[in-house]
């Protein structure tokens, strides 16, 4: 049997006596009929997606390739590596190899008949570079951005997709479970991230969390203990972390932890490319009551946003309300970071990335919608001394939400 023959009889099995879920050909023939609608408004005639999440949304598969999106006609999904693997994660049924860039316009044309007039790119994410060669490729055609388009069609998810946020969820809540065991006074705040990583991957957190965004980069988990949970460092987020040295200043360092400190763990999860974030709190011993009240600040700051979600609320309104409450409890120059480095944002959205819409933030004055998912998190941080924060996961429902990530919300005291 050869490595095709293998492919096709013997990988499907094997990948879903493993836990693979594939994506159902109605989920992709629902986004396909929504990025339609936004190609339609725009008299675009064809979409060419390049961007590895917005090639599995639409077509279920990260294989290295491409995919076309005629406005009308069945989509073209073009494989350089690997043909038969793409085959079996992708129900896209015209799926063909592809050996070069340069053949694209000729497998077109030879799809549809003609080579569009119009043709969407993703420029927020496109390389220069690879735009100026698809200029070459495509000289007759108006390039068009369609970021706007894909960003409207994947900020409202499915069911399929919030189950798949579910199930990244429930490995979070193993993690802070297991946490409580590992903490240990003198452990390094990196081997506490690492161990914790170890128990999601057990569980199948596949170890990524993706962003849209040029030269933004992390773990997928934060652990900062007293003094660095005051450290701002260069993510657009209330607290950064030391970090291991200047070339990846942010996130856990070589610091031990010590007690009666606060010590912050955000921790996202990924689940067949879905992410759920949250943060909790621990402690060695009891915290100083300063952090303890600020925790509870926190909690009450969260549980304020989740009082006005659901459809129809103004993201920059709760965004709003929450500077006023943090206000009059007394955290004005601490809340979402130090005075003068504080961010505009009190939650953003996710799903196969960490920012996608929407954004619960300062100069974002649309309605939520149900679908939306969110993640929550208020933090409070004190320069010099640490940070408390809570976070969590949201999908907002026909009437409220519901929180995706269901670990205890409380400060695990060891």
């Amino acid at each position: 049997m050869n490595h095709d023959e293998w492919v096709r009889q013997e990988l499907r099995g094997l990948s879903r006596s493993l836990g693979f879920q594939y994506t159902p050909i109605k989920e992709l023939e629902n986004r396909i009929i929504k990025i339609r609608g936004g190609m339609e408004k725009k008299d675009i005639e064809g979409l060419l997606v390049i961007q590895k999440m917005n090639l599995y949304y639409l077509s279920g598969t990260t294989q290295e390739g491409l995919l076309f999106i005629p406005l009308k006609g069945e989509p073209l999904l073009m494989i350089k590596r690997e043909l038969e693997r793409a085959r079996v994660e992708s129900p896209v049924k015209q799926t063909v190899a592809l050996k070069s860039n340069r053949e694209v316009p000729l497998l077109m044309q030879t799809h549809i008949g003609k080579i569009p007039k119009t043709l969407g790119l993703e420029l927020d994410v496109l390389p220069v570079r690879d735009y100026l060669k698809f200029q070459e490729l495509f000289m007759g055609t108006e390039l068009m951005d369609v970021s706007s388009i894909l960003k409207e069609t994947r900020k409202t998810k499915s069911s399929f997709e919030i189950n798949l946020m579910r199930k990244a969820g429930e490995i979070g809540k193993k993690v802070y479970q297991q946490a409580r065991k590992i903490l240990k006074k003198g452990m390094t705040e990196i081997e506490f991230g690492g161990l914790l990583e170890a128990v999601a991957k057990r569980s199948g957190h596949e170890g990524l969390l993706r962003v849209r965004s040029l030269n933004y980069e992390a773990y997928t988990w934060h652990v900062l203990s007293g003094i660095t949970g005051g450290i701002v460092s260069q993510s657009d987020s209330p607290m950064g972390g030391l970090g291991l040295s200047p070339a990846f200043p942010v996130g856990g360092s070589l610091k031990k932890m010590r007690a009666h400190e606060p010590i912050l763990v955000d921790f996202g999860t990924c689940f067949h490319g879905y992410q759920a974030d949250e943060t909790r709190m621990f402690s060695i011993g009891k915290m100083k009551q300063k952090f303890i009240d600020a925790y509870k600040a926190c909690k009450e700051i969260h549980d304020a946003v989740l009082e006005e979600t659901r459809p129809g609320m103004d993201c920059e309104a709760i965004f709003l309300k929450t500077l006023r409450l943090a206000e009059k409890l007394g955290y004005k120059d601490s809340y979402l970071g130090p005075s003068g480095l504080q961010t505009h944002f009190i939650g953003h959205g996710i799903g196969l990335e960490l920012n996608e819409l929407p954004f619960i933030a300062q100069g974002q004055p649309y309605p939520l919608e149900q679908g939306m998912t969110f993640a929550v998190e208020p933090k409070i941080v004190f320069p010099g001394e640490g940070s408390v924060g809570l976070e969590n996961t949201v999908a907002v429902t026909k009437n409220g939400y519901e929180i995706l990530t269901p670990a205890e919300q409380k400060i695990f005291q060891v």
